[in-house]
């Protein structure tokens, strides 16, 4: 990544080894994030195909499940600014403590998460269901998602732990064990939908209680796959020996981890509640609204593995690149990592407005909601640039340690501008599902406009884990 061409092209192209560095990272995790995607199309597509209302009660409960991924996510990201930073200076030993940070912290959300869906988790439902003259429909949906949602918590502890081995994976530079672990439970998810939905070879048919039941049992194969190759990789993966030996994390470390940290996690977690707050004021259109919109973010999921994938790569290659006080490179290679993932989004963006129509006929539901789903489908179509844009930001910024302002990037203007704007929009005005979901999308172009100032000035480019190479 050292050779560059000269010129405004040369800051945004780079050479073929760069491509090759670039596609070497990202491409295993736009495989499983793709897979992963395309199965879960498939599985709220045959969910679909029993009703609406059990799509839309499965649909409501994983926006609240999504709440509880993010702020594992949002957790495991903010120690893995250091896990990365540890192994591009070749400190073993601390990406062995950052794995043991990551442990308490998940240990504490799984927690937390099972008491408050558990708690919760009826009255949280129903802050969506809104709208219809038909009563009995909406206390089927309810009905629907509560079935969901008890299976689902037993999946909870398996997904902490997969993502506590997967993400230190990644971070030491293996991104294929983690894929090849998404795609066996994408796919055993898939047969186990088809088997308990639809009732097939003699297993009974459950509904949406057999989604849900496939989905825990892929969680546990995917947790049992990155387990067990860590482990039995230890020469690879040296911080693995000795780690549950102790459970030691030096002061300076710790307290590292949760200001650095700690700012990641509530951005994610009030990033999600506010993806959750914004999807329940879309609700307010009533229960075709949820289903439609449900139907076009599952599809357009799908095709946002590039710029979620490149948000990956950015924190795995241009974090070792920082860590091996390697400044100038990693800014070059930032920059042009931002600009491969523009580039590819407004490519498949573009591909995504014309296929639009086509998702939607799959689903067994009312012409109405086919229709709104692909005019919704369109605008995030339309919109894909803008989100690799803001994704890549946010990604340069907590990669270089500023997390406090990602926080005040990503969940402050959410929750001070988004959230405000669907709130008076859905509630006040009587704009329709469409023009309501595009105005909120295009409030977006002014975080792209922040993003651009604090990625230009290069306010994120820092070397976090030089004061702690020698602990």
């Amino acid at each position: 990544m050292n050779s560059y061409k000269k010129g405004i092209g040369g800051k945004l192209i780079g050479d073929r080894a760069f491509y090759k560095t670039v596609l070497g990272v990202a491409v295993p995790i736009m495989i499983q994030n793709g897979i992963t995607n395309f199965v879960g199309l498939l599985d709220n597509i045959m969910v679909g195909r029993i009703g609406t209302e059990q799509m839309s009660g499965i649909a409501i409960v994983n926006q609240l499940m999504l709440v509880f991924n993010l702020a594992i996510f949002g957790a495991i990201s903010g120690v893995g600014i250091f896990g990365a930073q540890f192994y591009g200076c070749k400190n073993h030993k601390g990406v062995q403590q950052s794995f043991r940070a990551k442990i308490y912290i998940c240990a504490a959300l799984v927690l937390i998460g099972i008491l408050i869906l558990a708690g919760g988790g009826e009255q949280l439902i129903l802050l969506y269901l809104h709208g219809e003259e038909n009563g009995s429909a909406l206390q089927a949906t309810l009905g629907y998602g509560r079935q969901y949602l008890w299976v689902m918590l037993i999946g909870l502890v398996p997904f902490g732990i997969e993502e506590i081995y997967a993400s230190t994976l990644r971070e030491c530079g293996e991104t294929k064990i983690p894929m090849a672990a998404g795609v066996v439970a994408v796919f055993v998810n898939l047969l186990f939908n088809y088997i308990l939905i639809f009732g097939k070879f003699g297993a009974p048919q459950l509904g949406v209680v057999g989604a849900a039941v496939a989905t825990v049992i892929s969680r546990y194969v995917q947790a049992a796959v990155v387990v067990v190759w860590t482990h039995t990789h230890a020469e690879r993966m040296p911080f693995i020996v000795g780690v549950y030996k102790e459970f030691k994390i030096p002061s300076q470390l710790a307290g590292n981890i949760f200001k650095k940290g700690m700012p990641l996690m509530c951005n994610e977690i009030l990033w999600a509640v506010g993806m959750a707050t914004l999807t329940q004021c879309y609700s307010m259109r009533g229960l075709d609204a949820v289903a439609a919109l449900n139907i076009s973010t599952t599809i357009s999921n799908l095709f946002s593995v590039i710029y979620m994938a490149m948000g990956s790569a950015i924190s795995i290659i241009v974090g070792q690149l920082l860590g091996a006080g390697k400044m100038q490179e990693a800014k070059d290679t930032d920059t042009r990592l931002i600009a491969f993932s523009v580039f590819s989004c407004l490519a498949l963006g573009s591909l995504l407005i014309l296929l639009a129509p086509f998702f939607p006929a799959l689903y067994n539901t009312t012409d109405t909601v086919k229709a709104l789903a692909a005019s919704l489908l369109r605008v995030a179509a339309g919109c894909m640039p803008l989100a690799a844009f803001m994704h890549a930001s946010y990604f340069t910024l907590r990669t270089g340690g500023k997390t406090i302002v990602t926080f005040l990037f990503d969940s402050v203007f959410l929750w001070c501008v988004s959230v405000p704007a669907a709130y008076v929009l859905s509630r006040f005005t009587g704009l329709p599902m469409v023009p309501l979901y595009l105005s909120c999308q295009l409030l977006d172009i002014i975080k792209c406009v922040i993003g651009f100032v604090l990625v230009k000035k290069g306010v994120w480019i820092n070397n976090l884990v030089g004061a702690q190479e020698g602990q």
